[in-house]
């Protein structure tokens, strides 16, 4: 095999690959070689047919996949001493177009490899994490919403109104006809919650006991059941009862409902919770900071193929953003702008820092913590978890979508250990700020982390 460099300009490399004919032979004797043990021919044993035959019978065959062995074969033991690692699939292209048996074979390898990236000064990297302590009316505030959820109604006289719970029968006809799940007797409707077909309790406000109303509505054009979707009821209402919301007290007994052992058990759930919420945005926040020390810190060359693939990606997103009603690619070709360029350069940057961090440091997902991950999302499909976890387990690039966010997460945990990492108080609107200024700078709206193939060791 003779191996000729065509191309060498900056990460772009080329490369013509020579495969001669002796051996392609020798792979093709290889193969039938191993294949021998199971052929059978008449006139002879299984296993025992002369190689001579084997090769006139199936050296054809052979060849093809000798060809394609050979030309897999060439492109790894270029790889192992070169040491380079291609940014995307290389690419190969057979030259002599009009090869024939007998022929060397001639192909032509080429892609751009991955650039150097230099060690980083962790010392260097001064962050600020924001710290938020929830404040005790915010912990009463949460308690009162809890209240809320859990009110009771108890009978008032006089007319119904916004908030109160009225009890009916009612009967629902479309076109003077009946339809299924269209009656009803002692419904409970809490007037306002817009719980039921919309402009139906809006047109119950001001009912008394015993009071029988009219009430025509028209079902949505999406209705989920098809055959009334769009449709004009009207409902023959009979009221039976006016019930005033009564909030729940805030007791022992209130605070077993949801699971803790007394009230003072519940507000420390929900001081930890706040805690959580404010924790994970702070995150957020200090993992910007990091992520722009990094991009200003290391300067190295980026593959051409990456940047404008990411350019791409990032100008359709943000245009389906703005076109929120066309779905699919039924749409108008999409240019890219220099700023989904700079954009996709600071994230294929960010994207192959931290993969090389975790690279070299050996920062690996295990299968508990992607077990984890696919748990938790599983569960946002109540009734099809298996199906999803099915699915998911089936195809490489789900899982690799899925892994991608975790491993980027222990490589940011990997860098803030040996970063210098200062605390300040703020309020929780400071907080809120910070974080809506990430939301106004969507320059890592899709994390770096969907940039990296996490390394199986070495």
């Amino acid at each position: 095999m003779n191996v000729t460099q065509t191309l060498n300009d900056g990460l772009k490399r080329a490369y013509e690959i020579t495969i001669t004919r002796a051996e392609l032979d020798a792979k093709v004797h290889e193969k039938l070689a191993e294949a021998q043990p199971g052929f059978e021919m008449r006139g002879f044993r299984k296993g025992k047919v002369p190689m001579p035959l084997l090769k006139k019978q199936f050296g054809a065959q052979m060849m093809g996949e000798a060809m394609q062995d050979s030309i897999d074969g060439a492109m790894r033991a270029h790889m192992d001493e070169s040491g380079d690692r291609p940014a995307m699939q290389p690419e190969v292209r057979m030259l002599n177009e009009d090869w024939t048996a007998g022929d060397d074979v001639v192909v032509q390898l080429s892609y751009e490899a991955l650039p150097d990236i230099p060690d980083i000064d962790y010392k260097s990297l001064s962050l600020e994490r924001l710290v938020v302590t929830p404040a005790a009316e915010e912990v009463d505030e949460a308690l009162g919403q809890i209240a809320e959820s859990a009110q009771n109604f108890a009978t008032k006289t006089g007319k119904a109104t916004r908030g109160d719970q009225i009890v009916i029968d009612f009967l629902g006809t479309v076109d003077g006809k009946a339809f299924d799940g269209g009656a009803a007797e002692d419904y409970p409707l809490v007037l306002g919650a817009d719980s039921f077909i919309p402009g139906f309790g809006d047109q119950m406000i001001g009912v008394t006991a015993g009071e029988e109303r009219r009430v025509e509505v028209s079902f949505p054009d999406d209705y989920q059941t098809a055959h009334l979707a769009g449709k004009t009821a009207v409902f023959k209402c009979t009221v039976k009862d006016v019930k005033k919301p009564v909030p729940a007290v805030l007791d022992d007994a209130l605070a077993r409902q949801f699971g803790a052992e007394n009230l003072e058990g519940l507000k420390g759930r929900i001081e930890a919770r706040l805690r959580s919420e404010y924790g994970s945005a702070a995150r957020q926040v200090l993992k910007r900071q990091l992520f722009d020390q990094l991009d200003a810190q290391m300067k190295f060359e980026l593959p051409p193929s990456l940047v404008d693939t990411e350019a791409r990606q990032i100008a359709h997103q943000l245009w389906h953003e703005d076109n929120p009603g066309v779905r699919g690619h039924d749409h108008p070709e999409i240019e890219t702008t220099g700023a989904h360029t700079r954009m996709a350069e600071r994230r294929v940057r960010l994207g192959l820092l931290l993969a090389e961090l975790g690279r070299k440091n050996d920062v690996q997902v295990s299968e508990a913590e992607m077990s984890r991950a696919l748990m938790a999302q599983a569960r946002q499909y109540p009734g099809q978890e298996r199906q999803f976890l099915d699915l998911i387990r089936q195809n490489e690039t789900a899982k690799q979508q899925l892994r991608a966010p975790l491993f980027e997460d222990k490589v940011v945990d990997f860098v803030l250990e040996m970063a210098t990492i200062s605390e300040k108080e703020v309020g929780k609107d400071d907080l809120r700020k910070a974080v809506e200024t990430l939301e106004d700078e969507p320059m890592d709206s899709r994390a770096a982390g969907a940039l990296i193939k996490e390394p199986k060791g070495g």
